[in-house]
Formats: C-alpha cells, sequence, structure tokens
C-alpha cells in the first residue's frame, strides 16, 4: 500500500527500517512549526514556551530552544526535565504544590505560579526563600468558556482551575508579580479574542500592578487555517495597551502540530461482520485521545468508510473490547505486515502513553533533516516490570 506523504519525508525504505509500533519524528516538520512560531515572537515581542503537557520529547530540544524561550512545566518531573534537558527559562504551574516538592519546584523555576490565594500564603515565602529571584504568579479564571468540548474546558462551571475575579484579594496582590490564565484548547485567535476581552474587563485594573501575563496554552497557530495575522493584531494591541507588560504564550500541541506518524503493523485480519485488522499498537495504551476526547486520527493513504475499495476497521493490540481506532478504506486489500501510518500522534499521545495490559510502549525515533535516521529510545520489558514493583 501506498505510505508515502508529500509533505512527509518518509520513504517505504525508512519504513523498512523501523521497528514496528514507532513514534517517528520528523525535525523537518518540527522545524517549519519552530519558524511559524519564531516569525510571530519577532512581530510581536511576546515570549514563547513550549508546554511539555503537550509535547515533552528532549530529544529534540536542541533544536527547539534555538527558537522558544523555555518551557512550561506542571509539577516537579517535568520542571526537572526543562531545567536538565532545555537549559533556559522554567515556569511551573500546578492546581495544587504539596510541602515536600515545593522547594525544589522553585530552586528550578524562574516563574511559579500558584492556583488559589491559599496556595500562595502557603507556599509563596518557601518559595522566595529557596529561590530569592523567583517570580511569583497566580492563575485566574476569566469566567468565559471557548473550549469545544467540557472537559478540555478550564472555564467552566465548578471549575477548580484558577481564581475567581472575586476571589482576588490585595495580600494576594501583593505577592504575586504576575498573572496566569489558560481557556483554549487547539483554537483560533478568534476564541482568544474573547477570552481576552473578558480577562481585561475582569482583571484590568490589577494590571498596572504586575509585571507579566501567561495567556496559556491552546493557540493552535501552526495549524494551516489558523488566523496567524488576527493573533498578530491582538497580542499587537494589547502590548501597546499594557507596555509595561511582558507577555508570554504556552503552546504544546502547536510545537508538535503535524510533525510525525505513529508506524504500526497489521498482525492479523478478523472477519465479523466487516473487516478487522489487528494492529501492534493500541488506541488504548498509545493513542487515548481517539477514545477520551473522541477523535478520528488520520491514516495515510486511506479513507473514510466505503469511500475506498476495501474498508477494514483498524484495532489495537489488548484484550479491551474497544481498543478501536476507526473504520477506514483502503484502495487494495490489507495484508499481514501492512504498515499503517496514522497521522499527528507525536503531541499528547506520547506523553500520555502507558503499558496497559503489557502491551510495549513504540519506540521512539527521529528522521534528521539530512534524511538520516536515528533511534531514540526502544523500550522493553524491564519499563513495564519497573512500574509495577
Amino acid at each position: 500500500m501506498n505510505t508515502v506523504d508529500k509533505n512527509s519525508d518518509i520513504t517505504e525504505e525508512i519504513l523498512r527500517k523501523l521497528p514496528s509500533p514507532c513514534w517517528l519524528l520528523e525535525e523537518k516538520l518540527l522545524q517549519a512549526n519552530l519558524q511559524i512560531l519564531g516569525r510571530i515572537k519577532e512581530r510581536t515581542g511576546v515570549k514563547i514556551l513550549l508546554a511539555l503537557k503537550g509535547f515533552a520529547l528532549w530529544h529534540s530540544f536542541p533544536l527547539i530552544r534555538r527558537t522558544l524561550d523555555g518551557c512550561c512545566a506542571s509539577g516537579l518531573y517535568e520542571a526537572k526535565l526543562s531545567h536538565e534537558e532545555f537549559g533556559s527559562e522554567t515556569h511551573t504551574y500546578a492546581p495544587a504544590f504539596k510541602e515536600e516538592e515545593i522547594e525544589e519546584i522553585a530552586r528550578l523555576s524562574h516563574h511559579l505560579v500558584f492556583n488559589s490565594p491559599a496556595q500562595l500564603r502557603r507556599f509563596g515565602p518557601l518559595a522566595r526563600a529557596a529561590n530569592p529571584r523567583i517570580s511569583l504568579g497566580l492563575r485566574v479564571n476569566p469566567e468565559h468558556s471557548e473550549a469545544p468540548v467540557a472537559l478540555y474546558d478550564p472555564c467552566g462551571p465548578y471549575s477548580r482551575l484558577g481564581t475567581l475575579a472575586a476571589s482576588l484579594d490585595e495580600e494576594s496582590l501583593g505577592a504575586i508579580e504576575g498573572l496566569h490564565f489558560h481557556a483554549l484548547c487547539e483554537q483560533d485567535a478568534s476564541a482568544l479574542e474573547g477570552v481576552l476581552a473578558a480577562f481585561e474587563e475582569k482583571f484590568g485594573r490589577w494590571l498596572p500592578r504586575i509585571r507579566w501575563v501567561n495567556f496559556g496554552g491552546g493557540h493552535h497557530i501552526t495549524r494551516e487555517d489558523y488566523d496567524r495575522e488576527k493573533l498578530v493584531a491582538l497580542l499587537t494591541a494589547f502590548r501597546a495597551r499594557h507596555p509595561h507588560l511582558e507577555v508570554y504564550l504556552e503552546p504544546g500541541e502547536a510545537v508538535g502540530w503535524e510533525t510525525g506518524p505513529l508506524v504500526s503493523t497489521v498482525l492479523d485480519i478478523v472477519h465479523n461482520g466487516l473487516d478487522i485488522a489487528i494492529l501492534d499498537c493500541s488506541a488504548e495504551a498509545h493513542m487515548p485521545d481517539t477514545l477520551l476526547m473522541p477523535y478520528r486520527a488520520e491514516v495515510r493513504g486511506a479513507g473514510r468508510p466505503g469511500e475506498k475499495a476495501h474498508t477494514y476497521r483498524l484495532a489495537g493490540n489488548t484484550c479491551l473490547a474497544g481498543d478501536v481506532m476507526g473504520d477506514y478504506s483502503f484502495d487494495r486489500p490489507l495484508q499481514v505486515g501492512d504498515r499503517i501510518l496514522f497521522e499527528d500522534q507525536m503531541h499528547y499521545t506520547v506523553v500520555k502513553a502507558t503499558t496497559f495490559n503489557g502491551i510495549p510502549l513504540p519506540t521512539l525515533a527521529t528522521l534528521r533533516t539530512d534524511g538520516s535516521l536515528r533511534i531514540d529510545r526502544r523500550f522493553g520489558y524491564d519499563d513495564f516490570k519497573s512500574r509495577l514493583g
């Protein structure tokens, strides 16, 4: 079957060299995303951080740090990864911090963002004592929902994420230098426009008293149809209204967007009302958002059910009955040993993957810009066993 895409440098020869399953990062595609983000920085003067919760392939950090200003971390382990492997700014936020970790987190971080005034009061002094140069901030909730799915809406009813304007007190304002909000999920600049208007309406009177604002993540800047001109206009206008503020964005998926597939292999084909191809990967273990959101991952060379001559249900190799990626059609019948490439699997899937059912984690590999293939990490039995005792 045809497994070559015009935007990809993955050839049949490369596929033959790859172990299966395998996440394959294409440096050329990552570089293209970074060029887009770099132009946004140049035109607006904002700083852009890599959100490690969405993309944490640290073998690619030497390339990413040429453009981006640092990483945003969600806790101690991500802060350590940023410090050890990225080596630039580290901004850390968590819904709640633990006392036994806060001092180490503070030593590793440049910005430390608390979720509530209570956490700020409890841990702010400890953080400053551990790192006198640290800049403390508070996450706020603009109470304006734009996220398309309730599961990913941090500003929805009863959200635990961020402080409401009514709960922001003078003591907290006196202890911080910045405000952080996050309200988007793979969305366009028009969604940011609505959130930003709500943020300025609710928190604008406090902006003269702080030094920086973090607009969070969810900005799908590198998507082909994203309105980058509108983003530039929004950022430029905000900075003109508040020239003393340093502005940060922290996208994750925009960095890893469409930078490589999950490569898998057909192990068997069974029939039960329709043809079912069992693969050596798993939706549950390796592509959890296909079940969680849910969404349909694109498969290279495939179409919708019935669109092409031969339709198959692609399914994972676990005992979970619902471990199914979806129904796809192909130009010719699938055969055992065929490679199946699930597109756009470098962001979120890698950081969320598990060894459920004892299924091995896919190999991590990089197709470099010079055409050479690098195997970054193979996972084995010890990776499965060491998590369990």
